[in-house]
């Protein structure tokens, strides 16, 4: 388990982490959601290991990354938004550098290797020089780089940004995968990736927790119920008159409505209420055809747009920068790989 204690990280007079406070469960597909520069990185950061906290601490099992962070670093496998690859290097020789990194026992790196690279399916690159990967091949060579060592926890930031729709699929079967065996604490921009695949959501802004639980329960327990729209022949007065006396009926209003002779109304609801069989059934009563009936369900971007919805209007605050990355060396690439 990974607990998030109080953490506070401070750059001169801008804090980028306020106080965060949250638990990972073993076996979670957790999902970290914020805009930019909400302080993601900067957390995820700190939880690797990479920089240091102002204030606050991160327990792996029990053991504080500031008191112990050797065995909190090697129980730890991290993917940053951009892998930090050695592009004059072969996949096997970057691989077998970064096992010696981790200190993976001499006789166990071949092994390894090997081993990482079936769990991707890319042996077939395992001669080439990264330089000359796609882009999707090169996330997942960075995504083998954090699994060596086999470690308990990933920690994946943006894993599928900048790729193609077919490789985001490959790349979401294989976080399935792997949260099989390890914790997967995973950050993207993509909220309907993020609603698909994960177990727990936490949302933070201006480097505070906004919202956190499993998707549904966010849904349910923020959005309230959801609002029903409706489409009947006649007029919105005679409308309100037939529908606004519906117990739980909290708002009717009057939408747009572009079938003639016809009008549209938003029917908001109690809290707990679902008055879709008693809409018909009065409009039936009453002889008011009604032609649409919908639930007008609150979405996992609403939420996010309404929780971090100042953003509009403010200059997002910078982060720490990511750790160096080696630049490429000029040639050409081959994009498409057997």
């Amino acid at each position: 388990m990974i607990e998030v204690r109080s953490l506070v990280k401070r750059y001169g007079s801008h804090l980028a982490v306020d106080h965060l406070d949250f638990t990972v469960e073993d076996g979670q597909i957790f999902g970290f959601l914020g805009p930019n520069g909400a302080g993601k990185s900067t957390t995820m950061n700190i939880m690797t290991g990479y920089m240091g906290a102002t204030e606050g601490d991160v327990l792996l099992d029990g053991h504080s990354i500031t008191d112990e962070p050797e065995p909190v670093k090697r129980s730890i496998g991290y993917l940053p938004e951009q892998p930090p690859l050695y592009t004059d290097m072969t996949v096997e020789e970057y691989l077998l550098f970064a096992a010696a990194l981790k200190k993976v026992p001499r006789g166990q790196r071949g092994e390894q290797v090997d081993q990482v690279m079936e769990m991707t399916g890319t042996f077939s690159v395992r001669g080439r020089l990264i330089r000359n990967l796609s882009k999707g091949y090169k996330q997942r060579v960075g995504l083998r780089q954090a699994l060596l060592g086999f470690p308990k926890v990933l920690i994946l930031d943006e894993p599928t940004v900048g790729l193609d729709p077919k490789q985001i699929l490959e790349i979401r079967t294989l976080v399935r995968e792997l949260s099989q065996k390890h914790t997967v604490i995973l950050s993207s921009h993509i909220l309907s990736e993020i609603q698909e695949m994960c177990d727990h959501l936490l949302i933070i802004h201006h480097g505070k927790k906004v919202a956190a639980g499993a998707p549904d329960q966010l849904e349910r327990e923020l959005a309230g119920p959801p609002a029903l729209e409706l489409t009947l022949r006649g007029g919105a007065e005679e409308a309100i008159r037939v529908l606004g006396s519906l117990s739980g009926c909290t708002a009717l209003t009057p939408q747009p409505c572009r079938e003639e002779g016809c009008c549209a109304l938003r029917l908001e609801q109690a809290p707990g209420a679902d008055l879709r069989e008693a809409v018909f059934t009065r409009c039936a009563q009453e002889g008011l055809p009604l032609l649409e009936l919908r639930r007008n369900a609150i979405t996992l971007e609403d939420l996010f747009l309404q929780l971090t919805a100042d953003d509009a209007q403010q200059t997002p605050p910078e982060e720490e920068p990511a750790p160096d990355v080696p630049e490429e060396a000029d040639g050409e690439t081959e994009e498409d790989l057997p």
